[in-house]
């Protein structure tokens, strides 16, 4: 049984960030379980642009407003508490925060710890990165 205590993680190594949103991932690729859960935070005002190409995510909105919108389609969702999306196609988006928005996310294959999103906003295959430590 793995437990973790989100509030301790939060300040630790397993906490992610730049100036716009922070990760704490609470499950990685070397916990065992075949998928990764982090709870990320993105600032209020915010906007941003990712292409997993190489993972499948889904998110859960625990707080916050917003709208991810479908780069392919153009087709924009309104994000707030209760709403769950899956990028089930790899899907290009742009999400936007217009409130702080806190979101439970998993990602397939997890993630190790160590990603960082490249300028196409993807993260590299999971065969390229080495496991994080923490």
């Amino acid at each position: 049984m793995i437990v973790r205590d989100f509030h301790e993680l939060k300040t630790g190594p397993r906490a992610v960030s730049d100036a716009q949103w922070t990760s704490v991932r609470m499950l990685l690729a070397d916990d065992g379980m075949g998928f990764s859960f982090h709870i990320t935070t993105l600032a209020a005002g915010s906007t941003h642009t990712f292409h997993y190409k190489h993972h499948f995510e889904s998110v859960y909105c625990i707080s916050g407003r917003g709208a991810i919108t479908d780069l392919a389609t153009g087709e924009t969702h309104e994000i707030r508490p209760g709403v769950m999306y899956a990028l089930n196609l790899h899907d290009h988006h742009t999400l936007r925060a217009d409130e702080e928005l806190v979101m439970a996310c998993c990602f397939n294959p997890p993630v190790t710890g160590t990603e960082v999103h490249r300028a196409d906003g993807s993260y590299a295959p999971a065969e390229e990165l080495a496991p994080a430590d923490g």
